[in-house]
C-alpha cells in the first residue's frame, strides 16, 4: 500500500524554473542533469514497487531528522517482519569496485561518490529513530541501481547491491508472504509521516537576480516562451499544448512564490511576470478563485 507518494524535489524544480529564464553555466547545468537523472530513477522504482501487493506501506521521499542530523531515505517499506530501506542510484554506464572505492571504467577514470556511505549513515539513523519510537523490527537496507545500462564490475558479493536485473525477484518474495500487518505497523507508518520534514534542507541555488530573468508566458511541456492567449485558453506555438488560462497563472504564480519567496502575489506583479500577455481582469479572477486576499485597495496582495 502507498502511504506517502513522492513530490518533485524543491532543489529541482528551482533549477528547472531557472534554466528556461537565464542562461546556467556549465557545472550548473550538468547539476540539473543529476538532479533530473536521480528523480527519474526514483520515479522508476516507483513503479516498480506498484507492482507488490502483499501487505506493507510504502513512503517515498521521507525526510527525518535523529540526534538533530537530518537524513533522507528515498524509499521505505514497512513489511510484517522487516523494514525495507532502499537508496535509489540511477547511474549508467561501467564502473568498478575496488578497495571500497567506485571508479568509471571508461578512462580518464575518475572516482565516484560511494553510495554505501550514505546508506549506511541512513540505517544507523533510521534504526536510532525506531528504536525511540519503540519499535524492534530488523532493517535491510539496499542500494539500488535502477538503470538497466549499468555494470559494475568486481562487485563484493556481501554488499548490499542491488542490480536492475534483480529487482522483481526481490518483489517476488514480497508477493510470496502471507503475513499481515498488525495496528502496530500503520501507528509506524503515521508516526514517521508525522515525523517527515516539510522544509527541504538548505542548498545553494545559482544567483540569479528578478531583472535578469526572462519574463513571459512558458509552455509546461517543452519551456516555449511564444503562447497564443485564446480566451479562457493558452496554446503553445511550439508543441501545440493547450492550457487553462486560470491553470497557466496558477502555475505561473507557484513558480514566481518559489523564485522568490518573500515577494507579495499582487494581480500587478502577476500581469508583469506575464509582460502583459494575460489580461489583468483575467488575472486576478484567477487569483480571488484559489487564494486568499490580504489587505485593500493599492495595498492588497494573495496568499495561499
Amino acid at each position: 500500500m502507498l502511504y506517502k507518494t513522492r513530490t518533485i524535489p524543491h532543489e529541482l524544480e528551482v533549477y528547472q524554473y531557472l534554466n528556461t529564464r537565464i542562461k546556467l553555466s556549465e557545472i550548473e547545468r550538468k547539476h540539473l542533469f543529476t538532479l533530473r537523472k536521480g528523480f527519474e530513477g526514483e520515479v522508476q522504482f516507483d513503479n516498480l514497487t506498484s507492482s507488490i501487493h502483499s501487505e506493507c506501506f510504502i513512503l517515498n521521499d521521507l525526510l527525518l531528522q535523529q540526534n538533530k542530523s537530518i537524513f533522507q531515505i528515498d524509499t521505505l517499506i514497512i513489511a510484517p517482519d522487516t523494514i525495507h530501506l532502499f537508496e535509489v542510484k540511477n547511474f549508467e554506464g561501467d564502473c568498478f569496485y575496488d578497495s571500497d572505492r567506485l571508479y568509471t571504467k571508461i578512462p580518464p577514470q575518475s572516482e565516484i561518490t560511494n553510495p554505501l556511505i550514505q546508506l549506511t549513515r541512513s540505517e544507523s539513523l533510521l534504526r536510532q529513530l525506531l528504536q525511540s519510537l519503540g519499535c524492534n523490527l530488523p532493517i535491510q537496507a539496499l542500494i539500488v541501481f535502477i538503470n538497466p545500462e549499468f555494470t559494475l564490475y568486481q562487485t563484493p558479493i556481501n554488499k548490499p547491491f542491488l542490480f536492475h536485473s534483480q529487482i522483481n525477484r526481490l518483489f517476488d518474495k514480497f508477493n510470496s508472504t502471507s503475513r499481515k500487518l498488525k495496528t502496530s505497523h500503520k501507528e509506524l507508518a503515521e508516526r514517521l509521516l508525522s515525523l517527515h520534514l516539510h522544509d527541504p534542507p538548505f542548498f545553494l541555488p545559482p544567483s540569479y537576480k528578478y531583472e535578469d530573468l526572462r519574463k513571459g508566458n512558458t509552455c509546461e511541456k517543452c519551456g516555449f516562451f511564444q503562447i497564443n492567449i485564446r480566451g479562457t485558453k493558452c496554446m503553445c506555438k511550439e508543441c501545440g499544448r493547450m492550457e487553462l488560462s486560470e491553470t497557466t497563472i496558477m502555475r505561473n504564480v507557484k513558480e514566481l512564490s518559489m523564485l522568490y519567496p518573500e515577494m507579495k502575489i499582487t494581480t500587478k506583479t502577476i500581469f508583469e511576470w506575464f509582460q502583459g500577455e494575460i489580461p489583468k481582469r483575467t488575472i486576478g479572477r484567477a487569483l480571488k478563485k484559489h487564494m486568499d486576499c490580504k489587505g485593500v485597495r493599492q495595498w492588497s496582495h494573495y496568499e495561499y
